[in-house]
């Protein structure tokens, strides 16, 4: 059965099937913090979408990261290394691209078994 999570017009911040759950992608909502705020922000709604489809980070699978500016990588990973489960890291890619609003440092999408 498909599930989806906090659904809108446009998309549902999560959908889960066949025992997985894949997040969209996530943005801080203060805009104007830095890339370590921004970056805790993300990781904190990713939480809550995991939490509410059941799951948690222990059970991620893969998370793709995209930063406007690659210079952030660092700055990023610091707060990332920090609230990753060490014992069962994903799968990760992060790339460099533009993203909708100019004020946005990091995004991140997740997929996680349930």
């Amino acid at each position: 059965m498909i599930q989806r999570y906090q659904k809108g017009s446009r998309m549902s911040q999560a959908v889960s099937f066949g025992g997985l759950v894949y997040i969209a992608g996530q943005v801080a909502e203060d805009r104007k913090a830095a890339i370590e705020d921004q970056t805790r922000d993300v990781l904190g709604k990713i939480d809550a979408l995991l939490t509410e489809a059941g799951t948690d980070r222990s059970k991620l699978l893969a998370v793709n990261v995209f930063l406007p500016a690659i210079v952030d990588f660092d700055a990023m990973n610091g707060v990332y290394d920090a609230w990753i489960d060490p014992a069962n890291p994903p799968a990760r890619a992060c790339v460099e691209a533009r993203l909708a609003d100019p004020d946005l440092r990091v995004e991140m999408t997740a997929v996680a078994a349930l």
